[in-house]
């Protein structure tokens, strides 16, 4: 059976991504820090019918991350999508505006955003290349397009992270592999600030299998 590893795996984004292609035959891997909720999640997905195994791994620990992804792929005889969409919560980042901004403030984001998005791409990417097909996926926030002060330092990361998505699809576009990236523009789920636009993962999760079976796309945002 194909394979997709969920990087950020939660219960948010990463489960229904895991359910949109778990219902379509696909083995889940599931990467992220806390083996405990991944196991949660696991046995949620379990019992929709969907093969699901928890990888853990901090992105923050580009060995570490890298180790899960070769141990998903021996596991599963492959990895066939790769979908990298690690989430801070709001009370572990700092958040400052452009002329606020610090070198030390962007440096997290870019090692939680590029940084581990390229060591899990090195990670699967030569396996693909020798199969000759892969997908790799990619999620950031709409500021990644259009910036909001209030994320001078986060955007900035998602921007580079964008750059370098855009740039790999350019890289493999004489293969079958693949490489486009989601800006989601709206809060998912409850809690929101006031006014701001919602959607649910499911409403979202459709896009990932789009770029994954369209593949003539390099970036699709989400808007309400």
């Amino acid at each position: 059976m194909p394979s997709i590893a969920i990087v950020g795996a939660g219960p948010g984004m990463g489960a229904a991504i895991a359910r949109t292609f778990g219902t379509r035959g696909f083995d889940v891997a599931l990467i992220a820090r806390n083996r405990a909720k991944l196991d949660i999640l696991a046995g949620e997905l379990a019992a929709d019918g969907i093969t699901a195994v928890a990888f853990p791994a901090d992105v923050l620990d580009h060995d570490a991350l890298t180790q899960a992804l070769k141990d998903a792929a021996t596991h599963f005889g492959g990895i066939d999508v790769l979908e990298y969409s690690p989430a801070g919560t709001v009370t572990s980042m700092t958040l400052t505006t452009p002329s606020r901004t610090s070198p030390s403030d962007v440096q997290r984001e870019m090692d939680f955003l590029l940084y581990g998005a390229i060591a899990a791409t090195r990670a699967v990417l030569p396996a693909m290349r020798e199969a000759g097909t892969g997908t790799l996926l990619y999620t950031s926030g709409a500021g990644s397009l259009d910036p909001i002060p209030m994320l001078g330092n986060v955007n900035a990361a998602q921007a580079a992270l964008r750059n370098w998505v855009i740039n790999l699809h350019k890289e493999l576009a004489d293969t079958d592999i693949q490489a486009a990236h989601v800006a989601i523009g709206v809060w998912i789920g409850a809690g929101g600030p006031p006014g701001a636009p919602t959607a649910t993962a499911e409403e979202i999760a459709p896009l990932y299998w789009d770029l994954h079976t369209q593949r003539d796309e390099v970036e699709r945002v989400f808007t309400v």
